[in-house]
């Protein structure tokens, strides 16, 4: 099993032309979702894309004599989400998501959840009053399988996060047949966007999980973090214990559902 990793360096703001917006943004591939308060999450930052993973690939052949079928999951015993709030929770800035945005990101993966497929999304933030608000969840061109999502043509990404001035807040991704968790791939790809931006989120929507819909997770700090910054492991593979004793990523704290919070969705796959 393994995981593609880019080099943040080659992501960042300038080392890439922005291309013209009608390149990756018509009218028929933008939904609005209007607030009763107009300067709610409008503001933007001028700031740099670090691109983190935006691609991530489970190769189920590296598992030799192990069967996956379509209903399996590999859950790292060490990395088990917990409820409560890291020690460095609270130096960390508020993020607002909308309470619309899992649900029109469920209803855009709809397709693929019905054929056992994942769907991956990016989030883009900006950044006003010491709060961070997601205002755009964009679909990039992908391929998924039951146990896979790999975003391709990520330049795309890039332009539209770069011309927006937005910070790349985190990921979004489903579970169709699995439950809510982050596995050992999904710890790496948040791991780099943790890195890049410390309140960066990790969203898992899993329908068929009778527990718990979704989370919203983060790696703890500095035991999560440590753990994967010392693994070169790939694909499905069990984590050590972090030395504080902490599990690697909880639920978040500092997230807060805003019903007024205007956002944009830009669905790449429309021009594929």
């Amino acid at each position: 099993m393994s995981s593609r990793r880019y080099d943040t360096n080659a992501w960042r703001c300038g080392t890439h032309s922005t291309p013209s917006k009608s390149m990756y943004l018509d009218a028929q591939q933008a939904v609005r979702c209007q607030a009763t308060d107009p300067d709610v999450g409008s503001c933007a930052v001028k700031h740099h894309f670090p691109s983190p993973i935006v691609s991530w690939i489970e190769d189920l052949s590296s598992f030799g004599n192990v069967t996956l079928g379509p209903d399996t999951e590999y859950v790292d015993e060490q990395a088990r989400a917990s409820m409560g709030q890291s020690s460095t929770s609270s130096n960390l800035h508020d993020m607002q998501i909308s309470v619309r945005l899992t649900d029109e990101f469920m209803e855009l993966a709809k397709e693929n959840t019905s054929n056992n497929l994942e769907t991956c999304g990016i989030l883009g933030a900006s950044f006003r009053d010491g709060t961070y608000f997601v205002t755009m969840l964009i679909i990039p061109k992908q391929e998924g399988t039951a146990h896979s999502c790999q975003a391709v043509n990520e330049e795309e990404i890039h332009a539209v996060l770069s011309e927006q001035s937005l910070y790349p807040a985190g990921w979004i991704h489903t579970h169709p047949s699995q439950t809510c968790f982050l596995s050992s791939i999904d710890l790496h790809t948040q791991y780099s966007y943790q890195v890049m931006l410390p309140e960066a989120v990790a969203i898992v929507v899993a329908p068929t999980d009778p527990t718990r819909s979704y989370g919203i997770f983060r790696l703890t700090d500095p035991g999560g973090m440590e753990v994967l910054r010392g693994c070169d492991e790939s694909g499905f593979h069990t984590h050590r214990e972090t030395t504080d004793g902490s599990p690697i990523y909880e639920t978040c704290s500092k997230v807060h559902f805003n019903p007024n919070l205007r956002f944009e969705i830009v669905d790449l796959r429309s021009g594929a």
